[in-house]
């Protein structure tokens, strides 16, 4: 639950736009009254008093207006809604039924609903079985089987009313063993829903309530009343009676349609983005491709904290002048009660002109840890953030925006779709995710401040792009920089963005690798729903969930989710290494290789006279600790790859990641599987650099924490050097 509610927040249509395009801001104040709304430059997002600071550049020049401003809900939970459902007579019997597989069965949820005025039918499920409410003018009924359904088991339920006798029969039935349950009950002048709307995993229409959690499929409306079914699996035109609606869920299983297959197609459509590509009751096992056997995925997953589009009104508007820099920005609200910023980027203009070196943000990585609640937020973190300054909300206390792909679902199940559509508190200036006792504890959106902040400190001239746009755009979007820097944790990658990458450097870009565990996930994306992502984490992979067996397979693009290394794309393909350890979030230190010394390779460390370096850093206080990059020939490392650096000291924290097991049971050099050989130690950070037959460039640096080390009381040391030898060498060299 919420400690308090945010005094004011708010969300974006899109992460960036361009000169003459325009932002639309969607704002919520717990207290309706007047907020302010000011544009700034983000120059550093690290509250750290010890690091360069929370730093701003003031541009109410081009911004400072005032706004009345409005609370606004949160709608959590998805379903699915017929808008207008069977029309027949209110007098004539009908049968609701369903399968129905719980998550959870505490409290009571709808899993089918039908109104129309003021007639309403409900089935649910809840710690009494299955449950029936029934209200018509003039009186009311709710009946339940008084059984409890176990959770993750299959039954079919229905209810059949009958209204000429007021008959009223409620059964459930597994589907794996056990006969049926009914209980009867008795509706005096009862009279039914016509042509009214038709809710799955929730109702009452005009504000959706009781949201399911678990499966549902084939939820089907019989004329006639049904006392039970002889084969509770059967398919929807097996049930007995006269279909006056069946919806099949395994069509449209890529979208958000919900397909009537009966007489009088009533369609309709599912709500806040339940998963999709599950397996059904019906599933053979045959197939673990959906789009192989779309009938055995014939289910769709709801939950109650679902969460696609809050759904806003738009509060106001901002049209970026054509004048403007590309770089990072926010918009700051304030209220009497508190403030919040509302991250952007600006790109440059399609026909430029253009800065030499592109900072590439990864904001579908952002996207996925959104929200993360990371159950860390105690007395002593708070007190940090209270000291600093920092940001002061986090996830852990406000459920209420939804949460990451690192997070469940109440039943267990995990997150998979991730929308930016909502205040993304883990994306704001001053956010602190971990009580780091030797730096900042900073990741992802401000973390990565700490590379605009250094490249403004040098003076490196620099624009900005996104992972989105680069999905949207292709290499055109990267082709007329010389240099392209990632972040600190790249981790997180569509087909598009990959191939765009590679396209990139074989046409003799050159790009800098800054981060760890990079190009590690696979990401799917629909560009008719652009602010939705979906993960599906596969085989192998460090996990705080795993993917049911048969449901690997986006839905939104129908391919095979997990990592990029078991799709064939290893991240040593792109940039040489690839994630190897994990540990705490502490670091250790660099030693230079003999290659670091020699030509042609001497120039990176130009200026740098220490054997080791990196031993400091407000990143876990090392530039090379959380998670770490290796070299690996067997994955696509390049012949040509120099390994320049290595960690060493790593913290005892630091395990070798699960798909690394198994590629080590036999090494490499055939050794037996006990044995590693001393060249190549099974987690160290490493960092390389290669040459691309195009006559592009690839420096990696192998550590999650490594930019956290730019900074050493300045923007100085080896770590800064190292990183600014870098790009300038590549700034200056011909695509």
């Amino acid at each position: 639950m919420s400690v308090s509610e945010i005094p004011i927040t708010g969300y974006l249509d899109r992460f960036s736009h361009r000169p003459g395009e325009t932002f639309v801001a969607h704002v919520s104040l717990a207290t309706p009254g007047p907020y302010r709304t000011r544009l700034v430059r983000v120059i550093s997002a690290d509250p750290n008093p010890h690091g360069p600071g929370m730093r701003f550049e003031d541009l109410s020049h081009l911004l400072d207006r005032s706004h009345e401003g409005h609370r606004k809900e949160v709608r959590l939970g998805s379903y699915g809604i017929i808008e207008s459902g069977p029309v027949r007579s209110p007098h004539i019997a009908c049968t609701w039924t369903l399968l129905v597989q719980p998550g959870v069965v505490q409290p009571s949820a709808a899993v089918l609903s039908e109104e129309a005025d003021d007639r309403a039918v409900v089935l649910s499920v809840g710690p009494s079985g299955a449950e029936a409410s029934i209200t018509w003018p003039g009186g009311s009924l709710k009946l339940a089987t008084e059984v409890p359904l176990k959770k993750k088991t299959w039954y079919r339920l229905w209810l059949a009313i009958d209204p000429s006798s007021g008959r009223v029969g409620l059964g459930q039935q597994p589907l794996a063993s056990g006969g049926p349950v009914q209980v009867n009950g008795y509706a005096a002048d009862v009279s039914l829903p016509s042509s009214g709307t038709v809710l799955f995993a929730a109702e009452r229409a005009l504000s959706p309530q009781r949201h399911f959690t678990g499966k549902l499929e084939d939820p089907a409306i019989l004329q006639g009343y049904l006392e039970g079914f002889s084969n509770p699996l059967s398919d929807l035109d097996h049930l007995g009676g006269e279909i006056l609606s069946a919806w099949d869920f395994s069509h449209g299983i890529g979208g958000s349609e919900v397909v009537d297959v009966g007489p009088s197609k009533h369609h309709g459509r599912v709500v806040n983005q339940p998963t999709r590509a599950v397996v059904g009751a019906k599933w053979s096992g045959g197939e673990v491709c959906w789009r192989n056997a779309p009938h055995d995925y014939g289910a769709i997953h709801f939950h109650d904290d679902d969460l696609e589009d809050c759904r806003w009104q738009p509060d106001f508007t901002w049209t970026v002048p054509e004048s403007m820099h590309s770089g990072a920005y926010a918009f700051h609200l304030t209220c009497s009660d508190g403030e919040d910023w509302l991250p952007f980027y600006v790109l440059p203009k399609r026909q430029g002109p253009f800065a030499p070196v592109a900072f590439l943000a990864p904001t579908f990585t952002y996207q996925a840890y959104a929200n993360d609640r990371r159950g860390q937020a105690d007395g002593a973190f708070l007190e940090r953030v209270r000291q600093w300054g920092a940001y002061p909300h986090n996830p852990d206390q406000h459920p209420e925006y939804g949460a990451s792909t690192y997070n469940h679902h109440r039943d267990g199940s995990g997150i998979a779709f991730t929308s930016r559509l909502r205040p993304m508190l883990t994306m704001r200036p001053g956010f602190i995710s971990i009580n780091d006792k030797r730096g900042s504890g900073l990741r992802h959106y401000p973390a990565d401040s700490h590379i605009l902040a250094w490249l403004e400190d040098k003076g490196i001239y620099f624009d900005i792009v996104t992972d989105e746009d680069l999905d949207d755009e292709g290499v055109a979007l990267l082709t007329p920089y010389r240099t392209v820097l990632t972040g600190s944790h790249p981790e997180y990658h569509t087909l598009g963005t990959l191939d765009a990458l590679r396209a990139y450097t074989q046409n003799g870009g050159n790009l800098a690798y800054l981060g760890g565990n990079g190009f590690y996930w696979r990401m799917a994306r629909d560009k008719k729903m652009p602010h939705i992502l979906e993960l599906r984490r596969a085989e192998g992979g460090i996990r705080l969930w795993a993917a049911e067996p048969g449901e690997y397979f986006h839905a939104l693009d129908g391919q095979l989710g997990g990592l990029w290394r078991r799709n064939r794309r290893p991240p040593q393909m792109l940039v040489g290494i690839g994630f190897v350890g994990q540990g705490d979030f502490e670091g250790t230190h660099f030693r230079r290789l003999p290659a670091s010394y020699e030509q042609p390779h001497a120039w990176i460390f130009d200026g740098v006279e220490e054997d080791t370096f990196g031993d400091y850093g407000l990143s876990g206080g090392g530039a090379a600790g959380y998670e770490l990059d290796r070299s690996d020939p067997a994955l696509g490392t390049p012949d040509n790859a120099v390994i320049l650096a290595r960690s060493e000291d790593e913290p005892a924290s630091v395990e070798l990641v699960p798909e690394e097991l198994i590629l080590r049971r036999d090494t490499l050099e055939g050794d037996p599987p006990h044995i590693v050989p001393a060249e190549a130690p099974q987690f160290g950070a490493e960092m390389v650099y290669f040459e691309i037959p195009g006559g592009g460039q690839v420096f990696s640096v192998g550590s999650i924490t490594f930019c956290g080390s730019l900074w050493r009381d300045g923007f100085e040391g080896p770590v800064s050097r190292i990183v600014e030898n870098v790009v300038r060498r590549f700034s200056r060299a011909s695509v």
